[in-house]
């Protein structure tokens, strides 16, 4: 019999990216044994890919004196179409200030004004210029000062391991199994509380900004142990992303004073967004584009223009110069001499999750934070400049939580750990005996196209109900996947398969919550049903999976002090 490897910790995040740093951070201060399980190295994170910058009240640029985190809480829950728990919001917007202070003390080389402030520029949807930010490349300035501050400290990590299930014991989660990629062996980990912190599932979509990684592991990991997934419909689509790879172009580059034009060089925001133009929130300036390209008003039927000619080499240079670099690299484009092409394209899963402001979730031991969860500070549109923000403030919160009661809690005991283990061992040789069958590469682009063609920007109930089928079929098609590499050293395939079972199940949850939320809210927009309906639908989408089966509930919005009304920019 295989004698399992079983590493035991007060407490397992699992993810490296900003939420899961900054929580190790904060719970190792208590002297508690803290490991982060990471499927990549931290630093190849997809936090570090994050642009523009972080949001916070702190009143520093001209015109936004008079900021607030009553203002800032304000223009989030608007937003969010109301969708976003107050009580939540409230949390975030006043601890942001604090946060990027901190950030700033840790050694963040943020971006200054003349006067040696923290320099701020205007985003979409925000009455104040309050994104805070490291020229266009905040989040690898964040993810780089955190990862040294970890390593400051007597953390733990294990790179490059791929968790493939929780472990529960009496109705706890008590650990995860991890599969080492550079070896192919299964090793458990046993831990007092465990953290999910593993970004979000944009990989489920074809033409998405996201990494390769974001495959919504913590999300179908928390699916199958029997915790509820929230919101899973709302799917933010950025409006910028290069034409032919869809790299982010960040809103910074519109928070700058870039142009959007269709190909009668029509400023064509004016007629979707009058008063805000390019600086409309996402989900709508991302509808105005698709709608350009949809009535021939894009370039080659495909695209349209992103100008930031008339900003001048100096100001691109100094505030948007990783944008010039990856648009001459991936496009032959030089932002000072001609008009970036930019398309929608899949960005951020606001659904997750589902926890409390404290990140517990209905398992009693297992926590998550960051774009895995759904504590709804985005309903059903995320803010430019708030993602990173979540990353950080519940990123303490909830490893500040943990801390406090870990010393209350019994270490658990390590053969569940090792049966665990057993088990997905058992899985694993399941899939790799296999002689013949289909490639999993097949069934994955055919998913990712499948989920953007019928899920994507605009939606309808015929065309989703077409998609389910889809999605019922590739579910099939994979119980008779192949893996042709038998090996176990860093068998890419194995991961991808086992990747992909997990996206499988949770693009089904997302299929039935956007068929079944019979309005247009947010990102989540029908053409059949154009409008918000707040008497029906003013309610989170509560996924659950039992037996086999996905099945749907609701639960109430917590409202607050911004009543409901029309979003009107």
């Amino acid at each position: 019999m295989v004698d399992y490897p079983v590493h035991s910790h007060d407490l397992v995040i699992i993810g490296g990216g900003l939420t899961g740093l900054r929580a190790a951070i904060e719970s190792s201060k208590a002297d508690f044994d803290v490991a982060v399980v990471s499927k990549v190295h931290p630093l190849r994170s997809h936090s570090v890919a994050a642009q523009g910058g972080i949001n916070a009240a702190l009143a520093n640029a001209v015109g936004g004196e008079d900021d607030s985190w009553e203002r800032h809480a304000f223009d989030t829950v608007k937003g969010s179409d109301y969708l976003a728990d107050q009580d939540a919001v409230e949390i975030m917007c006043k601890e942001a200030p604090r946060a990027v202070i901190e950030l700033e003390h840790m050694g963040t080389v943020f971006s200054r004004m003349k006067d040696g402030r923290i320099a701020q520029r205007p985003f979409g949807g925000a009455g104040f210029p309050r994104t805070c930010y490291a020229a266009d490349r905040t989040g690898h300035n964040l993810l780089h000062t955190l990862f040294e501050q970890a390593n400051s400290r007597d953390i733990t990590i294990y790179p490059e391991y791929y968790v493939t299930s929780l472990v529960k014991d009496g109705g706890r989660c008590v650990g995860c199994t991890a599969l080492n990629i550079a070896d192919g062996t299964l090793h458990g980990f046993a831990a007092k509380a465990v953290l999910q912190a593993t970004g979000g599932y944009g990989h489920l979509f074809a033409r998405s900004t996201n990494a390769l990684i974001n495959t919504g592991d913590g999300a179908a990991l928390a699916y199958r142990a029997g915790v509820l997934l929230e919101d899973m419909e709302f799917v933010q689509f950025h409006p910028t992303t290069l034409y032919g790879t869809n790299i982010l172009i960040t809103e910074g580059a519109r928070g700058e004073g870039g142009y959007l034009y269709n190909n009668k060089h029509e400023r064509f925001m004016k007629n979707y967004a009058p008063k805000a133009m390019e600086l409309a929130p996402r989900d709508i300036v991302a509808r105005a584009i698709q709608t350009e390209i949809d009535e021939r008003r894009g370039f080659e039927g495909e695209y349209v223009h992103l100008d930031l000619t008339h900003l001048g080499a100096d100001k691109i240079n100094q505030r948007l110069p990783g944008i010039r670099l990856i648009s001459m690299d991936f496009a032959g484009i030089d932002p000072i001499a001609e008009p970036i092409s930019v398309q929608p394209g899949q960005h951020y899963s606001m659904g997750g999750i589902a926890v409390n402001t404290k990140g517990e979730t209905e398992l009693t031991g297992l926590y998550a934070a960051g774009e895995c969860s759904c504590v709804s500070v985005h309903g059903a549109n995320r803010l430019g400049g708030n993602s990173l923000l979540e990353t950080v403030v519940f990123g303490k919160l909830v490893g500040g939580e943990i801390a406090q009661k870990l010393p209350s809690i019994s270490k658990p005991s390590t053969e569940p750990l090792k049966e665990a283990c057993r088990k997905e061992s058992e899985r694993i040789d399941k899939l790799l005996l296999r002689e013949e069958g289909e490639r999993v590469s097949n069934i994955r682009e055919e998913l990712r196209k499948m989920m953007f063609d019928h899920f994507g920007v605009f939606r309808d109930e015929k065309t989703m109900k077409e998609g389910l089928e889809k999605l019922h079929m590739l579910q099939k098609r994979f119980s008779n996947a192949y893996i042709d590499n038998k090996d176990l050293v860093f068998n890419y395939t194995l991961i991808y398969t086992l990747e992909l079972e997990g996206m499988l199940l949770i693009a089904e949850a997302l299929a039935l919550g956007a068929i079944e939320r019979r309005e247009s809210r947010g990102s989540h927009f029908r053409t059949d049903y154009p409008k918000r309906d707040d008497e029906k639908f003013l309610v989170h989408t509560m996924a659950y999976y039992r037996d086999g089966k996905t099945e749907l509930e609701y639960a109430p919005v917590t409202l607050g002090i911004f009543p409901v009304k029309e979003r009107v920019y």
